[in-house]
C-alpha cells in the first residue's frame, strides 16, 4: 500500500515541510506496513523554493534588493541546465521587510528582477516565476529596473523605486533590456485574475494588506494608471484588465505585458515542475492539507489542485487543517472523502497551533484507520 502525503504549509506554525513530516508519522501510525510518500505543495507564495527543494531541484545563491533595497541572501532553484524556479516572496515579499514594517509607497520588485537575471546569466532561459507574497505595488517596474529598463521623470532623471514614485512617471525606456531576457521563456505561476487597476486592482485590493493607509491607496492607484498611460501614449498595446495582471501589485502586469511571459495556476506550475502527478497516479490513498479549509479553499487553493489530480486518477484523498470551516457536503463536493481539523481535537486556537505537529499526527492517524482499516 501506498499513502502519498502532499500538504501545504499551515501558516504560523508549519510549514508544507514540516506539515508533510508530521502528517506522514500519521500515516505510519495508521498503517505500519505502508509506503508513505512525502511530497509537500505549494502555489508559488512564500515556502516554494523549499518544496522545490525537496522535489529534487538544486539552490543557486544570489545577494538581492530586499522590499526596501537593503541586501537579503536568498536563491533560486536550478531544475536543470535549462530552466530555474524564482520565488518572489524570499527575495522582496512581505517576509524580507525590516522589522516587519510595511513601507507601501517604497516597497519595490528589483529584488526578483535581480535573480531572475541571476538565472538567465546562468545560462537558464526557462523562467518559472512565483510572485505570491509581495510587499510592493510597484507595478513591476522594479522588476523591470533590474533587468534593464529606466522609468525616467520629465527630467529625464531615473524615479525612485517603490509605487509611491510613479506618479512622476514621463517615458519608459525599455532599450537596456538584457537580451538574455528578451530571448528568455519567462512562466509565472499566479493565482489571482484581478485586474492592475480599479476597485478590484492590485491597490485597491492587495495594498491594506501591504499596509497602506486611503491616502497612499490613492496614490498608488494614481501611479499604477500613470504607468498605464505613458505606455500606451509611447505606442504599446497593454492590456491592464488581463486577468492577473494586478498579481503581485502589478507584476502580473509587467511580467506580461513587457516581458511576454505567461501566467498559469501556481499549484499546476509548481505541480508539473516536481512531478506531483505521477507520485499521486501511484497512490492508494493521498492525505493534502493546510492551515483552514473554507470556501476560499474551494475556489483553487492547493487542497483544490491535489484533489482534481486525485480524481482524474481515480485515487481517494482526504483532507487534514488547522481549522476545518467546510459542511459535510462541502466537504465531498470538493472531492475529499473525508476531512479532520486540528481544532477538533484542540479548540483553543492559540494551543493548536503551538502544537501543530503532534496534533496533525493524531488527526493524520485517525482520519487514514478511518479510510483504510
Amino acid at each position: 500500500m501506498t499513502i502519498v502525503v502532499a500538504c501545504g504549509a499551515f501558516k504560523g506554525s508549519l510549514t508544507a515541510l514540516e506539515a508533510c513530516h508530521h502528517a506522514a508519522q500519521g500515516a505510519r501510525r495508521a498503517h505500519p506496513d505502508a509506503d508513505v510518500v512525502e511530497r509537500p505543495v505549494a502555489d508559488g507564495g512564500g515556502g516554494s523554493l523549499e518544496v522545490m527543494v525537496a522535489g529534487g531541484a538544486r539552490t543557486v545563491p544570489v545577494s538581492v534588493s530586499g522590499p526596501t533595497g537593503d541586501t537579503v541572501e536568498t536563491s533560486f532553484a536550478a531544475i536543470d541546465p535549462d530552466t530555474a524556479f524564482v520565488e518572489m516572496a524570499d527575495a522582496c515579499g512581505l517576509l524580507r521587510l525590516p522589522g516587519g514594517e510595511p513601507r507601501p509607497l517604497e516597497a519595490s520588485s528589483r529584488g526578483v528582477g535581480e535573480v531572475i537575471l541571476a538565472a538567465l546569466r546562468s545560462g537558464r532561459g526557462n523562467i518559472h516565476l512565483g510572485i505570491g507574497g509581495s510587499a510592493s505595488t510597484d507595478g513591476g517596474t522594479g522588476m523591470l529596473s533590474a533587468l534593464g529598463a529606466r522609468f525616467l521623470d520629465a527630467d529625464g532623471n531615473e524615479l525612485p523605486d517603490g509605487g509611491g514614485a510613479l506618479i512622476h512617471l514621463d517615458r519608459v525606456d525599455l532599450d537596456g533590456l538584457d537580451p538574455a531576457v528578451r530571448a528568455a521563456r519567462i512562466l509565472v505561476a499566479c493565482d489571482v485574475d484581478n485586474p492592475l487597476l480599479g476597485p478590484l486592482g492590485a491597490a485597491r485590493v492587495y495594498g491594506p494588506q501591504k499596509g497602506a493607509t486611503p491616502e497612499q491607496l490613492d496614490a498608488l492607484e494614481a501611479g499604477l494608471a500613470r504607468l498605464v498611460d505613458v505606455l500606451r501614449a509611447q505606442g504599446l498595446d497593454v492590456d491592464p484588465d488581463a486577468p492577473g495582471s494586478g498579481a503581485a501589485g502589478g507584476v502580473g502586469f509587467a511580467a506580461r505585458e513587457l516581458l511576454g511571459a505567461s501566467l498559469d495556476p501556481g499549484f499546476e506550475v509548481l505541480g508539473t515542475l516536481t512531478g506531483l502527478e505521477d507520485v499521486l497516479s501511484a497512490a492508494d490513498l493521498v492525505v493534502t492539507g493546510e492551515g483552514r479549509l473554507d470556501d476560499q479553499t474551494m475556489h483553487g487553493k492547493t487542497p483544490m489542485g491535489v484533489a482534481a489530480l486525485c480524481r482524474s486518477h481515480a485515487v481517494p484523498v482526504v483532507a487534514v487543517c488547522g481549522r476545518l470551516d467546510l459542511e459535510a457536503d462541502r466537504v465531498a463536493e470538493a472531492g475529499f472523502v473525508a476531512a479532520a481539523a486540528l481544532t477538533e481535537r484542540e479548540p483553543d486556537l492559540e494551543r493548536a497551533i503551538a502544537n501543530a505537529g503532534p496534533l496533525l499526527e493524531d488527526v493524520a492517524a485517525d482520519v487514514i484507520s478511518r479510510i483504510l482499516p
